[in-house]
């Protein structure tokens, strides 16, 4: 049946050949066009075309690779479509092509080749007419009878079951269901078998099918595959009535004169994901604040098409939002002798500390509102300061999340960036949070003194906000631009100094100190935690491994010099790596044999088995970590006057200084090296007043016998360790006895060191860090110090044992200091020496 609105094709028609895709009459394909003969098709004929006819090509499916097109024409296909242009895009990129989006008219068969270049023009045959319907042409009761009319009916019924299955608030679901009732019965198997899931294989067949009613019997199993299968998806998904009507179709379904398309849908399809999105947002209990932004943006997100890149960034801050711990949190183990017992267990020593962290778990049982105080360790490195915060998190039984800030330059690592930057994300803090999945983690802030500050602001500057018990309930990130409750967050923070973190910040910060290790603790630790771990890291066990507690403190004088014990760990992990090998020859270590290569060469091959366990001593101590590194040399460096040992604070730990002052002829000129700061000049230079103005009191002449000791005299003083920065006013007292001693010719007393900050009227102020500077001489093997009178409070915080190894000399003034320096005391001093009283006159 052909009426008067049919559409004829020419009967000479060029060839695209097409390599993937198959096109059927009544579907709308696109196709990607970049061989040289469907090239030069496109740009003669679709490109230079006018007429209606020049846009009219035939769609020849070819089971050759386009880009291996040779000059020899493959095989065609028997069958083609003719279709019509209805799109042609071209592009350079990432090579020549055009993309052509055509319409299937009807079949035609190729009667002869008339050309083969420089494109395929052939003599066609039409099989099959596509007549233009406006009026529905298919009502409940067929006319048709037979096998034919059967067929068409159960087609139909299917063809409405599948779209029953669709989702019908979906347009193009709703407009193509409207049009089923008016399409054609001729175009329905070609319409419908272009939709569903088939391989190019199967639509051949359908291609292939000159007659109705053979076309209807191989695009019926088809649908009905599709049907079964989606019943299935279904039934194994457990979807929700929302859900069910969600099928896999294919792009681009257009039917002649009526174009509509249905979108690929797959299992995250853009309507059941915000769908599901939307869920997520009502169910996690954010604030109402929050909650009004994230629907204001679901809002805007399903108004917005996928391809815009601005989905892509509304999608991400909706799936943080929903993602944030906003109303998560873990209980705390409120048992205080538990807590206790694990502190114990993890650290040796850190009184202080482990007694602060009990007093927080007992308030905490007693006011569960507490807020989340904000600690600050400060203390040399290698003490076990994250380590602490690590114990703690296990103690309340709460997550935990260490956030490294040295070297942080950028405020918004801190805060985030605003939304409307490309790559814009949130600050660490929000991260953190979304990591841990609850709102009161414990956040360990590490080395919070080396935050930088740049042109993209300062870091430090935005902790405050985080870090103010009285401001961090809404916290604010730029990213999230919603306030988030951080009161319940446990800040721990730790930093090796206070004096480069800002005033402001430090106020907000409980300041707890956490000193370096004394020589007997260093041992405990070693005994109880390290060498266990060491052992475990290298595969040993204590019975092949044996390090006596009388071999342990040699390796802690000998061979590290530092407040923690790291350098500790190292030195043992040396051993033990030296003792695998062993193991693992099958040598053994002895008296009368070290740990050396030539060892090895002696046995040979066959060695006996190791004699276990392999005891340490000071033989082999020497043979695997080398000569040591550090000696006792105090009492060999104070044999001539002019040599002092003062006590030095640094962010390592305390440590011991030597300052050395020399004398020779000249015009009373002082010379200071070892590259001191400003403050320490200025002590030297309030030295020497002081000893000039004091000169005949104590005795101290010149090298020509005059009252002033720099007449004719040039001073140099030296602090060694030279490439190492020296600043401070602590060194005071030690610049005094130093040239106290070299003015006197008397030697300053080798077991002494001493610290103290001095005044021109010769009195002596209080210092910081004593703890350190006092662990520092006992480490050397110092046995009296001398302290400001001031700075005696600070001894409450030495250990008993040190407290007793050490005799501690509190002055108030230089003589006293000169006094407990020297042996039998220096000349000029009685006691205390007094200063005039002066009676007012007021």
């Amino acid at each position: 049946m052909v009426s008067s609105g049919a559409i004829q094709i020419p009967s000479r028609l060029p060839l695209l050949l097409t390599h993937e895709g198959v096109l059927l009459p009544g579907s709308t394909v696109r196709f990607s066009v970049d061989s040289p003969r469907n090239m030069h098709l496109v740009r003669e004929r679709l490109l230079k075309g006018t007429s209606l006819k020049s846009t009219i090509i035939g769609v020849i499916p070819n089971t050759r690779d386009p880009e291996h097109d040779t000059d020899d024409l493959p095989t065609l296909h028997k069958i083609g479509t003719a279709g019509i242009a209805v799109q042609v895009v071209g592009s350079n990129w990432p090579k020549p092509h055009y993309t052509l989006l055509i319409t299937g008219l009807c079949r035609f068969s190729v009667s002869s080749l008339l050309k083969e270049r420089p494109f395929v023009l052939a003599e066609v045959k039409q099989l099959d007419q596509l007549e233009r319907y406006t009026t529905p042409q298919r009502d409940a009761t067929a006319t048709d009878d037979g096998e034919l009319g059967e067929l068409s009916e159960k087609f139909y019924q299917a063809a409405v079951q599948l779209l029953g299955m669709l989702d019908m608030s979906v347009p193009v679901v709703a407009k193509f269901r409207r049009l089923l009732d008016s399409l054609p019965r001729e175009t329905l198997p070609d319409v419908v078998a272009s939709m569903i899931r088939t391989s190019n294989k199967e639509k051949l067949q359908v291609l292939d099918a000159l007659s109705l009613e053979e076309r209807f019997k191989k695009a019926l199993p088809m649908l009905t595959r599709q049907i079964e299968g989606l019943k299935l998806l279904q039934k194994t998904r457990k979807m929700s009535p929302d859900n069910e009507k969600r099928v896999l179709v294919r792009k681009g379904t257009v039917f002649p004169g009526r174009q509509f398309n249905l979108d690929e849908e797959d299992e995250d399809d853009d309507g059941d994901d915000t769908a599901a999105l939307e869920r997520k947002v009502h169910g996690a209990n954010m604030p109402e604040a929050a909650l009004k932004i994230c629907l204001k943006e679901l809002k805007r997100l399903k108004k917005m098409p996928q391809s815009m890149p601005e989905y892509a960034l509304t999608r991400n801050y909706l799936d943080l939002m929903v993602e944030l711990p906003w109303s998560k949190s873990t209980k705390d183990c409120l048992d205080i002798r538990a807590a206790r017992t694990l502190l114990d267990n993890d650290h040796y020593a850190m009184d202080k500390l482990k007694r602060r962290v009990l007093e927080y778990l007992a308030v905490r049982q007693l006011k569960t509102s507490l807020k989340g105080p904000i600690l600050c360790f400060v203390g040399p490195p290698g003490v076990g300061k994250t380590s602490v915060g690590r114990s703690i998190a296990r103690t309340l039984g709460r997550e935990f999340h260490r956030i490294a800030l040295g070297g942080v330059c950028d405020q918004s690592d801190i805060r985030g960036h605003r939304r409307t930057y490309v790559g814009s994300m949130p600050g660490r803090i929000i991260n953190g949070l979304k990591t841990v999945g609850v709102n009161n983690p414990v956040f360990l802030l590490d080395e919070v003194d080396k935050l930088g500050k740049s042109l993209q602001g300062d870091p430090a500057a935005a902790l405050l906000e985080v870090l103010d018990p009285e401001q961090n309930h809404s916290f604010t990130d730029h990213y999230l631009n919603v306030a988030f409750d951080l009161s319940q967050v446990l800040f721990i923070a730790t930093a090796n100094t206070t004096a480069t973190i800002p005033p402001a910040l430090l106020d907000r910060m409980e300041v707890l100190e956490v000193p370096g290790y004394t020589q007997e603790e260093k041992v405990e630790i070693a005994h109880r935690h390290l060498i266990p771990n060491q052992l475990e890291q290298h595969g040993l066990t204590p019975q092949q491994l044996h390090i006596p507690q009388s071999t342990t403190p040699d390796i802690i004088s000998r061979y590290t010099r530092e407040a923690g014990v790291r350098s500790l760990e190292r030195k043992i992990g040396a051993i033990c790596r030296a003792v695998a090998v062993k193991v693992a020859e099958g040598h053994t270590l002895t008296k009368t044999e070290t740990l050396t290569p030539e060892n090895s060469k002696q046995h040979g091959d066959k060695a006996a088995p190791p004699e276990l366990p392999i005891v340490i001593d000071h033989i082999a101590l020497k043979d695997i970590l080398g000569p040591p590194v550090f000696e006792m040399e105090v009492s060999e460096r104070l044999t001539l006057p002019g040599v002092a040992l003062g006590l030095a604070w640094t962010p390592l730990g305390g440590e011991i200084m030597f300052v050395e002052a020399s004398r020779m002829e000249g015009e009373g000129q002082l010379t200071l090296t070892g590259q001191l700061g400003d403050v320490m000049k200025e002590s030297a230079h309030l030295a020497i007043s002081w000893l000039r103005a004091n000169a005949k009191t104590y005795q101290l002449t010149n090298m020509v016998g005059g009252s002033d000791p720099l007449e004719g005299t040039d001073i140099h003083l030296h602090f060694p360790a030279g490439a190492v920065t020296k600043d401070g006013p602590s060194a005071g007292v030690t610049i005094v006895t130093c040239l106290a001693s070299l003015f006197s010719g008397r030697l300053v007393r080798s077991d002494v060191a001493m610290t103290g900050e001095i005044t021109l009227r010769g009195l002596v102020l209080p210092v910081g860090g004593i703890k350190d500077k006092v662990l520092a001489a006992h480490r050397a093997g110092v046995k009296r110090v001398i302290l400001p009178k001031r700075n005696e409070k600070d001894l409450e915080e030495l250990p008993a044992n040190v407290r007793a190894n050490l005799d501690f000399i509190t002055a108030t003034n230089l003589g006293e200091v000169l006094n407990a320096s020297f042996d039998g005391g220096f000349p000029g001093v009685s006691g205390t020496r007094a200063h005039p009283q002066l009676t007012s006159k007021l």
